[in-house]
């Protein structure tokens, strides 16, 4: 019994050891942001060469999205000559089949791809189609997504650079405005991207690829093996492949473009279970490398693991607070340090884990839209929503791991009226 309080009274301290490591973490990008010096994007390249593109867009019935994105495609400001669209029909069981045949029929550069194999998921989908995409360059898109008129062009300007073999945009929500947990989604992509993600860029970290808005070098990428299927964040697994071999991902945070968020709190929950297994598989796979690699400088892999760690710190600290509990049941743990330990978890709920008073409220600030900071107090059950369904996906990429079972690609819910406009 003494052996046991021990352990758990060294375990909370490791938790509160991490808690300020993180804590420190977000409070340091954000003061990057304000008073460091900002690394623009390739945005003032000016090239009458440009490369030619692919661009996919994996489809899992997509009748109210399709028309969409395809309609904004076609008014890009990029050549004709030099792109071509791949939407890849993965088994759809509604009209996204005919719906794509018929944009096919209307514009050559439209190309579908119609899967029909029981091993669906986006990143089988990429894999397929990147064995027939012409383009040297591929550009990435969720269905749902609404990109702009010069953001093809934009994106493609990153790879003038040599050492960049992977291009980031921002990523926006159209569907802000709906209930409060699109507002608080908003919100947290404000501090993700608009702080997080440009600081990293910044300081010379490592910017992720995010798998959509984005793009990277297919050769390299063929070169590499393609997306590891048992994995399915393929874009945080990209990231780290490419990092410790010696390549940079660019992030263009002026490069804007829409998506839909779940506006249903189960729907939020699958979703981020999802992500949770997938990073934390990655974490398993690329942490060593990571650590060994002789690409990155001592900040790059310190930065590098912190992130890999980001989908197990909600476990860690769920099972920090059970550790707290038990200490106090059995006598280990006075009132006192009972307080001072819950003060350090508020502290870390408040300017750690989301650090919505400092990252979401600069990148608000940074916006022009700081009146969305008056949602700030709701973070705190956010952050316990999180906290448990991050855990449930960190569990379930142990038990893939374990069971060597095959994972299944789990569709987001779309909410998008079919007559809504996609100008943007």
């Amino acid at each position: 019994m003494v052996v046991l309080i021990i352990i758990l009274k060294i375990y909370m301290l490791f938790v509160i050891l991490v808690m300020a490591i993180y804590t420190f973490r977000h409070n340091f990008f954000t003061l990057n942001r304000v008073f460091g010096e900002q690394k623009l994007y390739y945005q003032d390249i000016i090239d009458s060469e440009l490369m030619e593109l692919s661009i996919i867009i994996p489809m899992y019935n997509e009748e109210k999205t399709a028309p969409h994105i395809l309609d904004l495609l076609m008014k890009s400001d990029y050549p004709a000559s030099k792109m071509e669209v791949l939407p890849v029909n993965d088994s759809s069981t509604d009209k996204t089949k005919e719906i794509l045949d018929s944009y096919a029929l209307k514009y050559p550069i439209i190309k579908p791809i119609h899967r029909k194999s029981e091993n669906r998921g986006k990143v089988p989908a990429l894999n397929e189609t990147l064995k027939i995409a012409k383009g040297e360059i591929i550009l990435v898109f969720d269905a749902d997504y609404l990109p702009g008129k010069g953001m093809l062009k934009d994106l493609a300007l990153a790879f003038k650079d040599p050492k960049v073999c992977s291009v980031m945009g921002r990523v926006m929500l159209i569907n802000t405005s709906k209930n409060l947990l699109t507002r608080m989604l908003d919100l947290e992509r404000t501090g993700g991207y608009q702080v997080d993600q440009q600081a990293r860029y910044n300081l010379g970290l490592i910017p992720q690829y995010g798998g959509t808005v984005g793009g990277f070098r297919k050769e390299l990428v063929l070169s590499l093996g393609g997306f590891d299927e048992k994995i399915l964040a393929e874009d945080t697994e990209l990231t780290f492949n490419l990092f410790i071999k010696g390549w940079d991902v660019a992030y263009a945070n002026r490069l804007e473009c829409y998506e839909e968020a779940p506006e249903e709190w189960k729907v939020r929950a699958n979703q981020i279970k999802r992500w949770s297994r997938g990073h934390n598989r990655v974490l398993f796979k690329y942490l060593l490398p990571v650590i060994t690699t002789k690409h990155l400088n001592f900040y790059q892999k310190l930065d590098g693991v912190l992130l890999l760690f980001v989908y197990l710190i909600p476990f860690i600290f769920l099972l920090g607070i059970l550790d707290s509990i038990v200490l106090f049941f059995t006598g280990e743990m006075n009132l006192v340090n009972y307080v001072i330990v819950y003060l350090l978890i508020g502290m870390y709920v408040t300017f750690g884990s989301f650090a919505p008073f400092y990252q979401i409220g600069i990148g608000a600030f940074l916006d022009r839209t700081s009146n969305r900071i008056r949602l700030l107090p709701f973070f705190f059950f956010v952050f316990v929503f999180n906290m448990w369904f991050i855990s449930q996906g960190f569990i379930e990429s142990v038990i893939d791991v374990i069971s060597f079972r095959k994972v299944t690609w789990h569709k987001t819910k779309r909410y998008r009226k079919e007559e809504a406009t996609a100008a943007k």
